[in-house]
């Protein structure tokens, strides 16, 4: 279609190839960077959702320890003091009295965002008893000390999820 002067409206075909490569080349680089940043999201919930768990499970141990402190629950030789299961962070201890209720030390067991449950399942954590190894795999049943990433896959700084 020609206008008053004589020249043609619209983009030639090589302004189109031009302008679709800059968009791709831009997508390119864009791709690899939103992944990263979805990773280290995931990372850093992780990050706090461990530590979460742990300050809880932290938090229960020093309650059991006031209340063998003074006298409302008498040590045991077997029972280290923490929780014998997540869940109990949450339904609650009323560890001999100590607390005119049952304290609770977590409103729920956070996921693991790098091993995230299915829709209705429990979140799944590994977990190390006190008697267990500082990098033992399977849990000795008798209480939950620590708790580990089950996920094998490696972070952005290149350890290992389970190790942290």
């Amino acid at each position: 279609m020609l206008n008053c002067l004589g020249k043609r409206k619209g983009v030639t075909l090589l302004e189109l190839i031009i302008a679709v490569s800059i968009l791709a080349i831009l997508a390119a680089g864009i791709v690899p960077l939103t992944r990263m940043t979805a990773k280290r999201t995931r990372e850093i919930d992780l990050r706090r959702n461990l530590r979460i768990i742990r300050t809880a499970l932290d938090d229960f141990k020093k309650s059991y320890d006031k209340s063998v402190d003074e006298k409302k629950i008498t040590s045991s030789v077997n029972k280290s003091g923490y929780p014998e299961t997540l869940q109990q962070l949450v339904d609650g201890y009323d560890f001999g009295g100590l607390y005119a209720y049952k304290k609770k030390f977590l409103r729920r067991i956070p996921a693991d965002p790098m091993n995230p449950p299915e829709p209705g399942e429990e979140p799944k954590w590994g977990l190390r008893s006190y008697s267990d190894q500082p990098d033992s795999t399977t849990w000795g049943g008798e209480d939950v000390y620590d708790v580990y990433s089950l996920s094998e896959g490696t972070a952005i700084d290149g350890t290992k999820y389970s190790d942290w």
